[in-house]
């Protein structure tokens, strides 16, 4: 059960958050975004983004915004805030495996004639992706079906799909990198916040106690494995200034 944020949240050090839906307005950043993080940085919060883009397009947010760093690929790699990169899923032959995602995709267009590869591809390492429009909520089912099949991991968000290697997901990206570069971070002074379906393992309350979703998260309820502790009242960057409002104001 999910409820409304609290009242109060406390000894928050570190939020960890998705970018399409969540930190954006209609795909947009806003004015409202970079005020909430200046909020956050003259409070002393670190903002770790963590999306399913592609690594050259996270590389580029990743040193515009000030960040101590940013995962991307839904796990599959990680940019600190120096713009250095690593691989969070192990891949031994990159050109092997992009040819092997690729091959997949095309199996799954035979199917399905209305996917089409997205435009990022090129800029991707770990996983490919296809353009969510017109695919069903069965169709979906079917094709993570598929990709089990194949030994691949398959997730979606309000934007792509993504077929991806096993086990590669934001969760466990967010447990390595807090060990790796925040070994001093409690479970408890970290806040997880997203809006899609990608995002269902950062809301897994026995690894992150404090986890929001943004109100339009309420669109895929039904199809979480996990749910969100709290839910914003309003959607996508808006709801996520309330959680950054409540984190900053001065305590009674």
């Amino acid at each position: 059960m999910t409820t409304p944020l609290p009242e109060k949240l406390t000894d928050i050090q570190l939020i960890a958050t998705d970018i399409d839906g969540t930190l954006t307005r209609n795909g947009k950043f806003t004015r409202e975004l970079l005020e909430s993080i200046d909020l956050l940085t003259a409070k002393g919060i670190k903002l770790l983004l963590v999306t399913g883009r592609s690594a050259g397009w996270v590389s580029a947010v990743n040193n515009y915004l000030p960040v101590v760093g940013s995962i991307a690929e839904n796990g599959g790699g990680y940019f600190n805030s120096d713009g250095e990169f690593d691989f969070l899923t192990r891949i031994e032959k990159i050109e092997l495996h992009r040819e092997q995602l690729a091959n997949r995709f095309w199996e799954l267009q035979d199917c399905y004639p209305q996917i089409q590869e997205s435009i990022d591809n090129q800029f991707r390492i770990t996983d490919w992706t296809f353009d969510i429009g017109g695919l069903t909520d069965l169709e979906l089912a079917q094709i993570a079906n598929q990709c089990q099949g194949w030994g691949y991991s398959f997730t979606f968000s309000t934007i792509q799909c993504h077929i991806k290697p096993q086990q590669q997901d934001k969760g466990v990206a967010i447990l390595q990198v807090l060990k790796q570069y925040f070994p001093k971070l409690k479970p408890t002074q970290i806040v997880t916040v997203g809006d899609s379906p990608n995002d269902a393992s950062m809301f897994d309350r026995s690894l992150f106690p404090h986890s929001v979703g943004v109100a339009n998260i309420q669109h895929y309820t039904s199809q979480l494995i996990h749910q969100p502790q709290y839910i914003t009242k309003s959607p996508e960057v808006a709801g996520f200034c309330e959680l950054v409002n409540l984190l900053t104001r001065p305590l009674a």
